[in-house]
């Protein structure tokens, strides 16, 4: 198993990416802490399945823009599990709109969340990492904050910033054995994407572009970050990844 005897953090864990990649590092054998803001039914549901799987598992309520909170959830990640190997930078947030109409809070609040809520994890686990000598960041970007999108310029920008943000941790950390890489998903089949009442309009657009011709899984992101929290990239750091069917192309 690519994790076994690893611990890790996820953020955004209760469904869609978070929940596939919380299953999978549990599958491939590592202990999850996995984090919600409100949807705790789901994030128990998850929690029990890794338990299930003879993993140690804990789901924690936070909001990733406090660093306060971020602070309090490593401390318990690592009473529960005596050390952290891994975070996952998952949990995000869209608030759209035109540049022209975009409030000052639909801004801040974008920002608050996409981007400084991963800085706040990865600065609390930055100093444990350095000390092991040990550690694997994995942040969720978009393929849009590499090219931008009508109507989310707080969004492109926050995903925008993450890429930056990657590459310059990596840099940091890189001579602590510590690796910093992204993904960038495109379309993804997640609970917002199918209780959107745009769905089928989104889905439409989307396959003029992706070329594979198919909606990406969660499972689908899921597999590259395992990828990246694995020794198996020990020589890879401060890359981004697209999994996206070739929507980007």
């Amino acid at each position: 198993m690519l994790l076994e005897g690893k611990s890790a953090i996820v953020s955004g864990g209760s469904q869609g990416i978070g929940a596939a990649v919380s299953v999978e590092f549990a599958r491939e054998g590592a202990n999850v802490c996995l984090l919600y803001r409100k949807h705790e039914e789901e994030a128990r549901k998850i929690e029990n399945e890794i338990r299930e799987m003879g993993r140690k598992a804990i789901a924690v309520q936070c909001d990733i823009s406090s660093f306060a909170d971020a602070e309090r959830v490593v401390k318990t990640a690592l009473d529960e599990f005596g050390r952290i190997d891994i975070l996952v930078n998952n949990a995000g947030m869209n608030w759209d709109g035109v540049s022209w109409k975009m409030s000052e809070e639909q801004w801040d609040r974008v920002i608050e969340v996409n981007l400084k809520g991963y800085f706040n994890f990865t600065r609390h686990v930055a100093p444990l990492f350095k000390d092991q000598k040990y550690g694997k960041i994995v942040n969720v970007t978009s393929i849009n904050g590499l090219r931008g999108k009508f109507g989310q310029s707080n969004y492109s920008a926050s995903k925008a910033g993450i890429i930056g943000y990657t590459k310059a941790v990596a840099k940091e950390l890189g001579a602590f054995n510590v690796n910093v890489n992204a993904v960038a998903p495109g379309l993804i089949e997640t609970s917002m994407l199918r209780e959107s009442d745009s769905r089928d309009k989104i889905v439409d657009m989307a396959m003029g572009e992706i070329v594979l011709k198919r909606v990406g899984d969660p499972e689908d992101v899921a597999n590259v970050i395992a990828f990246f929290a694995s020794d198996k990239s020990r020589h890879v750091t401060g890359e981004v990844i697209k999994v996206d069917g070739g929507q980007y192309i």
